[in-house]
């Protein structure tokens, strides 16, 4: 085919309802767009449906479709992730120039970004793996996107991508966010964060239900006055609608929704991951285990037959106050969720050599996708302000924000444990910050208790240190009498 008919700036691959939203959203933007689907049958469909009497043109082969692309081609790949993807990089390649881009914007594992990036160059193409979040409504209006890959990539993406982005305050919800896999692993990290984020939020709908007694329609209008707030979110702007939300016979439909939740897997490559880097990412694990936990539904019902627990007697005391404690548990529990999802990325850059924009991320994430949020603002603030912030409990504004939510934050915790109503999530992001704040851990007890059953040596802490056991260098002590004086460098116990 002819360069003439090179008349697109970007092409997708993948007529889903994602791609062929996205690809409405980029024609609204005043781009011209190629579409092609595996099943070319669906290419017409979409032209000659919800494409009509758009700029919007279609193929009907991969030759085709790389024909239409102006140069260097960008094309965006929208299928299952996973092998789909690289059968869709192996049809293209053979057709593409030096400096031509392929986007995968699915739902990829990072190390098959990390993979794809190296293996393209080599050949010298560029590649992107971009994580977008919103689902059907973001892809028709406006994601979060997160692109990361070949740096030489961004600026021919730049403004195609900006544009067709979600905008916050003027700004897009998207930028660069680094190299090779970078872009999907903050994608892994923003589903990880979001699993939190919904966990915390059933925790605090439990404790209103069943620590107070209160009803959906009250707890409703509880989400609603919050969603005016330090909690305002998409979040918690559904989760008001979903206790609003009747049934034919006026029950609300939440109370007949089986509690059994399901899971795709991003949670768990978060929680993967974190022990992977050895990072105590504890809100997201605990929140993926929590689903976990509910699964077990036949089993949880046998066990609440036989397992007793603490009486729930009708709420004594004030409840606005404890209505107000719940909301800073809730603000207090997410800054620990969210500082600890930044400590993840930044041991992910170090390990994998990116060069992340964490400010980027916090704008990103601050419109378009499912975390979304004013909060995310203050994050984008605080890395704006300092680059190299250790975490964000360092930061004026969510230092003052922890010390103000702490009292309240305790008070729920311990109530809901003196009730037995469970809070995995509440209560590791406490104990996260209580461990996060104490200089002195008992983990020296447990280096000593691994150097006595398994000779695998500790340190002498800074200020103790002898000329038999200096600091700094691995200490091996015969505790009993009784054992060796060889240390272990040859097995895990």
């Amino acid at each position: 085919m002819s360069s003439e008919q090179a008349v697109a700036d970007i092409g997708l691959i993948g007529l889903a309802v994602m791609g062929q939203n996205l690809i409405l959203n980029m024609n609204d933007k005043g781009f011209t767009v190629c579409a092609y689907n595996r099943t070319t049958s669906k290419v017409d469909d979409f032209l000659n449906d919800e494409a009509k009497g758009t700029k919007i043109v279609g193929a009907h082969s991969v030759e085709e479709f790389v024909a239409k692309l102006k140069r260097p081609r960008k094309m965006i790949i929208l299928v299952k992730a996973g092998s789909a993807v690289d059968a869709f990089i192996d049809q293209l390649t053979p057709h593409l120039e030096k400096g031509d881009i392929i986007i995968d914007g699915g739902n990829s594992h990072y190390p098959d970004s990390i993979r794809r990036t190296k293996a393209l160059e080599a050949k010298g193409l560029l590649f992107v793996g971009a994580g977008v979040s919103g689902g059907e409504e973001g892809a028709r209006h406006g994601p979060s996107i997160m692109p990361g890959g070949s740096d030489e990539a961004w600026p021919h993406l730049k403004e195609i991508f900006q544009k067709t982005a979600a905008q916050s305050d003027g700004e897009a919800c998207c930028e660069w966010v680094g190299q090779t896999g970078s872009g999907h692993y903050v994608k892994m990290v923003h589903n990880g964060i979001e699993y939190g984020d919904m966990q915390l939020i059933c925790e605090a709908y439990d404790i209103l239900k069943r620590g107070l007694g209160l009803k959906e329609a009250e707890i409703a209008d509880i989400f609603e006055k919050w969603n005016t707030g330090v909690l305002d979110s998409f979040l918690i702007e559904i989760t008001r609608d979903i206790l609003r939300f009747n049934d034919d016979d006026g029950v609300p439909l939440v109370t007949k929704v089986l509690d059994a939740a399901g899971q795709k897997g991003t949670g768990k490559w978060t929680a993967i991951d974190a022990l992977d880097l050895g990072q105590p990412v504890t809100l997201i694990g605990e929140a993926v285990f929590a689903r976990c936990l509910s699964s077990l539904k036949e089993e949880r019902v046998r066990a609440s037959k036989v397992l007793g627990g603490p009486k729930i007697e009708p709420f004594q005391g004030d409840k606005q106050q404890f209505i107000d404690d719940l909301e800073q548990a809730l603000y207090a529990s997410k800054i620990i969720s969210y500082s600890q999802g930044f400590i993840l990325m930044n041991s992910a850059a170090k390990a994998n050599d990116w060069k992340l924009n964490n400010a980027g991320i916090a704008l990103m994430w601050r419109g378009g996708c499912i975390i979304r949020s004013v909060f995310l603002k203050d994050i984008t603030n605080a890395y704006r302000k300092n680059p190299e912030l250790e975490n964000l409990l360092f930061d004026d504004f969510f230092n003052k924000a922890i010390h103000k939510a702490q009292d309240g934050w305790r008070r729920v915790v311990a109530k809901a444990i003196l009730l037995g109503i469970p809070t995995p999530a509440f209560s590791t992001a406490l104990a996260f910050y209580d461990g996060y704040r104490t200089a002195q851990l008992p983990a020296s007890l447990l280096q000593a208790q691994r150097d006595l059953f398994g000779a695998h040596t500790f340190e002498i802490a800074p200020g103790f240190g002898t000329k038999e056991r200096p600091e700094g260098q691995p200490v091996h002590v015969n505790w009993t009498g009784r054992g060796g004086r060889v240390a272990s460098s040859t097995y895990q116990a």
